[in-house]
């Protein structure tokens, strides 16, 4: 990354709510003052026309009240600005505004001020031209001046022009205009085009075509630059960077690294020594007009009417380093050092639990809130950023959770993570701090009530050991007129429709959940389970138990697993098509361009029709890809709440202690993104076999097999199913899940082996390390 950035000279906000566009900036002596000083001209949609003469007194200051020369409102709103000769007699520049249906040709001048005022500026309307159609930009040469639909030279109408809505320049060398519109053209054919009755009226001459050029990409801005006799057109695409002659033959071209906004070329000595292409990266906003006659400095304008006066370059550094006293280590005073922060890092361990709205029972500095929730749930804000908090005081803040997607979460738990810093005597500044929490949202947000159904494809019966519970009191959000039979079944309607349906038995202890979709099943199974907890705990009843005495439904869990897998397997068969399709259409550029840059061509035998089919075909798979990657992200959602209702039945079934649990969830749920690069089903997979070869192994012989390092995607999914049934068989015949057995002690069971322990090891080394440096 360069060094050279765009450094502020000058900067001024223009108005409020107003739009810019590309023409609406222009820098030039505009009221010929003959002392060389430019300009700034700048008109907006809303018809202001603003003049400014930036000179700032400190390097670093903003704009003052004298900067500006003149504002005034124009009646129709301004597409473009421009400077130049366009008043026939005289010498004098004078200012071309181009309104949608009206050329405006002004003279801007001003009058010494004899007073404490400063000087006065007025604009005087030299003449006007009413266009026939909207407008779009213009452009001018020594020919007059050429607009969007209609060129005059000077003060008489000449021809008819474009018809789209594109960049426009003009060859001072060869008179002619220049227009790009996909492709880069010289002008419209006259014998392409019928004549209408109102184009037979007007008088001028019609505009031939004189070639014609394919970029392959939308052309974001246009530029001619003239020396010698000779001419090069500039143009920006998209992704790339042009240089033509004058004549249509490319001299060069330049791929960009990222996507530019606009660009400018300046001449030095008798070569076209650079070219200013402005990237995001380099403004601290979007800019989408550059100018550059200000002595070196650029003058850009933002669509929101940012304007801004700047170098390229770097700032000094005035820092220097101290010189480093050597003197002798003295081991006795580290080792007291030591002693007291390993005092420091174990009491702190003691309050890491600390709640995030404790926090503020001490001063606090530079507090940061990042709030986060699993898609397809999102958050109209997810981070918030406080000012020095005192203590005994507390912040509240307003966010709202909403569902961004076609099918229900996978969960609605969220975590809501603070860092702050709190002041010591020895650091002023604060010593950083983490606090965390997590939160669970209700299930109001993501279904609502609705009339229970008979009949469903997938059921799942949980047992208790106390008596039913009604459901009205259990979910109380969700019966809102209770009735009779609202006390044994309640439906559920999440917002993408599907119906799930709760019923209760009014003689034994059971509950039963149904529904037409296995995954559908997980919420609500999760929501009844911790509802039941709360309400026998606020009774103090600590021995209530739930139990699952069905068969796992595996099959059905199966064919999510497979309609997962097969996404997997088309998202890569789009990428090998792409790819394909994407060298195809880079071998028909090549030839083209052969073609092209010949003096005599050859024939195209039809590559501009393959090269056309080829980019039709790259639109239709990359559009198929990105639907597969939505399907897939559903699919994987729809897993993750299968897996977890797996989980839990298996918990419950055969009575899994809390530890086992958590062993279960690190198995079925690791820690990553599902991926091409590393998926789901490969990374299960993985962990699994190792729970089989060691505290789930029937013999030493499987403990004896070593599990492959590298993780690919399998060919298919019957391996990842055979072994979630071995696991299931392993453990109703008493299988135990543990984080050690007796052949290898001390094994981690999150995959893939000794990995994650490294992880950890090194994570608690850099945390001693930032708490040394703080303190």
């Amino acid at each position: 990354m360069s060094l050279f950035k765009a450094r502020d000279w000058w900067s001024t906000a223009l108005g409020e709510k107003e739009e810019f566009d590309q023409g609406c900036l222009c820098v030039a002596d505009v009221d010929n003052s003959g002392s060389g000083q430019d300009k700034i001209t700048v008109g907006s949609y809303m018809g202001y026309l603003r003049i400014f003469n930036p000179h700032p007194v400190k390097p670093g200051d903003g704009m003052q009240a004298e900067d500006l020369l003149l504002e005034v409102q124009l009646r129709d709103p301004i597409l473009q600005v421009e400077v130049g000769k366009f008043v026939s007699g005289t010498e004098l520049l004078h200012l071309a505004v181009l309104h949608c249906r009206k050329l405006c040709v002004y003279a801007v001048s001003g009058t010494l001020g004899n007073v404490e005022h400063g000087n006065q500026y007025h604009i005087k309307l030299m003449y006007e031209h009413n266009l026939q159609r909207t407008a779009c930009n213009m452009t001018y040469g020594p020919f007059g001046g050429a607009v969007f639909t209609t060129a005059y030279v000077r003060e008489t109408y000449v021809a008819q022009g474009f018809e789209y809505f594109t960049p426009l320049s003009y060859i001072s060398y060869t008179d002619i205009s220049t227009s790009v519109y996909q492709v880069l053209a010289f002008a419209t054919d006259a014998d392409e085009r019928q004549e209408t009755e109102q184009q037979k009226m007007s008088s001028g001459k019609r505009l031939v075509m004189d070639w014609v050029l394919n970029i392959g990409e939308q052309a974001l801005d246009i530029c001619v630059v003239s020396f010698n006799q000779a001419s090069s057109v500039f143009v920006l695409g998209e992704r790339n960077f042009f240089c033509l002659k004058d004549n249509g033959q490319i001299r060069f071209m330049k791929k960009l690294d990222c996507s530019p906004s606009c660009f400018l070329p300046y001449c030095s000595g008798f070569f076209i020594i650079d070219c200013v292409i402005l990237l995001n990266f380099l403004m601290s906003f979007f800019s989408l007009s550059l100018c550059r006659d200000l002595k070196g400095v650029i003058v850009t304008l933002s669509d929101s009417g940012h304007l801004q006066c700047s170098y390229l370059g770097t700032d000094p550094s005035l820092f220097q380093a101290p010189k480093v006293e050597s003197r002798e280590i003295n081991y006795e005073e580290l080792d007291r050092e030591m002693k007291e922060l390993q005092k420091i890092i174990k009491e702190s361990t003691k309050t890491q639990g600390t709640s995030i709205l404790h926090i503020s029972r001490l001063a606090v500095q530079k507090t940061k809130l990042s709030i986060c929730v699993q898609p397809p749930l999102a958050l109209t804000h997810d981070q918030f950023i406080f000012d020095d908090i005192e203590s005994d005081r507390s912040k509240a803040v307003a966010l709202s959770v909403f569902l961004k997607g076609n099918c229900p979460p996978a969960e609605l738990e969220g975590n809501a993570v603070a860092s702050y810093s709190t002041p010591t005597d020895l650091n002023p500044e604060g010593i950083p701090r983490v606090a965390q929490c997590k939160f669970r949202l209700p299930l109001r947000l993501i279904c609502f009530p609705a009339q229970p159904s008979k009949t469903a494809n997938h059921k799942l019966t949980i047992d208790t050991n106390k008596p039913p519970v009604s459901l009205v009191n259990l979910f109380p959000d969700f019966a809102d007129q209770p009735d009779e039979d609202q006390v044994n079944v309640l439906g559920f309607q999440f917002l993408t429709g599907s119906r799930i349906t709760l019923l209760a038995s009014k003689t034994s202890q059971r509950y039963r959940i149904q529904s037409e979709q296995l995954e559908d099943l997980w919420l609500i199974t999760k929501e009844l389970t911790f509802r039941l907890q709360e309400h026998f705990k606020k009774e103090n009843s600590k021995d209530f138990t739930c139990t699952f005495s069905g068969s796992v439904p595996l099959q059905e869990y199966f064919e999510l697993i497979d309609c997962h897998f097969e996404l997997r397997l088309n998202a890569e068969k789009f990428e090998e098509l792409l790819s394909e399709r994407a060298i195809q259409f880079r071998a028909i550029e090549r030839r083209l361009l052969t073609r092209f840059k010949d003096k005599t061509p050859a024939p195209l035998q039809h590559l501009d029709t393959l090269l056309e089919g080829t980019y039709r075909q790259i639109i239709a798979l990359a559009d198929a890809a990105e639907e597969n990657q939505a399907n897939m992200f559903q699919a994987f959602t729809k897993l993750k709440s299968a897996t977890q209702l797996v989980i839990m039945l298996i918990s419950l079934w055969q009575k899994l202690s809390t530890d086992q649990v958590a062993i279960l969830e690190a198995t079925f749920l690791p820690l990553m993104q599902d991926t091409q690069e590393l998926g789901w089903e490969e990374s299960v997979d993985a962990a699994i076999s190792h729970l089989l070869r060691t505290c789930l192994s029937k013999s030493s012989k499987e403990q004896a097999l070593t599990l492959t390092n590298q993780l690919s995607i399998p060919k298919d999914t019957s391996r990842l199913k055979k072994h979630i049934t071995l696991l299931c068989d392993r453990l109703a015949k008493g299988g135990r899940l543990c984080l050690s057995t007796d052949t290898n002690i001390q094994q981690t069971m999150v995959m893939p082996g000794k990995i994650l322990l490294h992880v950890l090891h090194s994570k608690c080394v850099h945390i001693f390390k930032l708490k040394r440096m703080y303190l």
